[in-house]
């Protein structure tokens, strides 16, 4: 979905000739993956950022593209919103402490970042929803000003042919209509890549899917939105609704959202979760290409499948099944659940969580989803975005052959030591190994994330801001007094963000 396009009208011609590309961009990718030797090669790991501006009140900058003007650098990219950037990493192949070279990557990227913004009276700051947003920050004027995401935001709103609803009950809850897909920016996320040789697919997204949960409890940093203090990861109900064209008519609510956990585990391969895409989401953004992916087959290239990978990109599954037709083609998982920040070691240690994980299950995994109804995985995956750390997760038992419910905090402890054997079987060394699970252990131990950290400064600002103020408070002074404690709270984070502290090390002190 970040292609440019130059085309943004379309008719019926046009959704006829792309749906018949895209059945035929199925056969030749059903035809690629049977090829001996296709998508085989060494681990390796990608990864893409998401960040908000912000001015020196701590609130939405919306500068995107003079930045993105400025830096001049191919692996910046502007988002949906006006105040968003997403930077692409160089990917990482197998060595010893691939986690440590890329947040090197990072933090490069962020001091550039950083020093640019700084020269429009601006600041960089990787949270996953900024607690100073209001609802005049967005709207069709905070969307950046590119076709593809005005065609995106035009398809979205027609197809539902009225207001999104916006309903999160948390600890506090919000009930919204919104015209326009603006809300969907309010989301910023690390976008994990982990490349996967096509045999083993089913098995590693399966175990993707599974252990999601136990890294979006520990990386959750989203629980304020329009100055509401909702779930800890509040990102994975916004991004959901924001979006969601699905009417109360009798089809249209029994299809799936098109943001989704997932329809039930994986089978066989990459190709039916492909499939499933064509069958069940209409197309947005109709766009054909010239190329003819069989006639690239015959001449020994990896085809290009623009329309299928189009589509695909058009669907946001927490963990998006990838074509890509580099390297002579490959398969790989992104895993895009994960929030951004709070700093760069708390990411890459949660990459490499879930790395550990993937591969270390991957070859016991037949044995456990038998004992995990698919329903179950995905109710995880909402328990741990509403609760974080607090979260009590569904998991099967090998040992009692039963299915059990256990904090996420024992889960996690039980499995690190599969997390920590899988990345040494992935050739990370021990040193790596220690430094990023020690992140983890931290976070365990302190029961510390992102969320809670903002919770837990937030409780201590405003009882202080409504003591100072209880003489002259009135009912409509209220939201902006809520309001100055949020300035408080990001101005606090993004001094500790600045520090390079894992999370569970940051003061918590006003």
């Amino acid at each position: 979905m970040g292609t440019d396009i130059a085309k943004t009208q379309f008719d019926d011609d046009d959704f006829e000739q792309y749906h018949h590309r895209l059945n035929e961009n199925l056969s030749a990718f059903r035809q690629l993956l049977s090829q001996p030797g296709f998508g085989q090669g060494s681990p390796s790991f990608g990864a893409e950022l998401e960040l908000y501006i912000i001015d020196k009140q701590a609130a939405p900058r919306p500068i995107n593209q003079e930045i993105h003007q400025q830096m001049n650098d191919e692996q910046l990219t502007l988002e949906l919103n006006r105040f968003n950037l997403e930077y692409n990493f160089t990917p990482i192949m197998q060595g010893a402490a691939p986690f440590s070279k890329m947040k090197m990557q990072m933090e490069a990227a962020l001091t550039c970042l950083s020093e640019i913004a700084a020269s429009h009276q601006a600041r960089i700051v990787p949270i996953g929803i900024l607690p100073t947003l209001q609802a005049s920050d967005m709207g069709l004027n905070a969307i950046t000003d590119v076709p593809r995401y005005h065609v995106l935001a035009k398809a979205l709103r027609d197809k539902r042919g009225s207001d999104f609803h916006i309903h999160i009950g948390g600890l506090e809850s919000l009930d919204l209509r919104w015209g326009d897909v603006s809300p969907e920016g309010a989301n910023t996320s690390f976008q994990f890549h982990y490349r996967v040789n096509p045999e083993d697919f089913a098995d590693a997204y399966n175990a993707a899917q599974l252990t999601t949960p136990l890294a979006l409890a520990l990386s959750a940093n989203s629980p304020f939105f329009l100055g509401k203090k909702l779930w800890q990861e509040t990102r994975i109900a916004l991004f959901k609704q924001s979006i969601d064209y699905r009417l109360e008519d009798a089809l249209q609510k029994n299809l799936p959202a098109r943001v989704l956990f997932g329809m039930g585990w994986i089978r066989k391969d990459i190709y039916e979760m492909f499939a499933e895409g064509v069958y069940l989401f209409e197309p947005l953004m109709p766009i054909c290409s010239d190329t003819n992916p069989f006639d690239e087959l015959r001449s020994g290239k990896a085809p290009s499948l623009n329309e299928l990978r189009l589509h695909q990109g058009s669907i946001w599954n927490w963990n998006r099944p990838i074509y890509d037709p580099a390297d002579k083609g490959h398969l790989r998982i992104e895993l895009r659940a994960l929030p951004a920040g709070p700093t760069p070691s708390n990411m890459l240690a949660s990459a490499a969580l879930m790395s550990g994980l993937i591969h270390g299950l991957k070859n016991h995994i037949s044995m456990l989803l038998p004992g995990l109804p698919f329903r179950y995985a995905e109710q995880n995956f909402y328990r741990a975005a509403k609760h974080g750390l607090n979260a009590i997760l569904f998991w099967p038992s090998l040992r009692t052959g039963t299915l059990e419910e256990r904090p996420v905090t024992d889960l996690l402890k039980e499995l690190l030591p599969l997390a920590e054997q899988g990345l040494n079987d992935l050739g990370v060394g021990d040193n790596e190994v220690e430094t990023q699970m020690s992140i983890i252990k931290g976070g365990i131990e302190t029961r510390m994330n992102g969320a809670q950290w903002q919770i837990n400064m937030f409780n201590k600002l405003l009882p202080k801001a409504q003591h100072s103020n209880k003489e002259q408070r009135a009912d409509h002074d209220l939201q902006h007094e809520r309001q100055t404690v949020l300035a408080e709270l990001v101005e606090l984070y993004y001094a500790q963000y600045q520090t390079g502290k894992a999370v569970h090390e940051w003061s918590e002190q006003p």
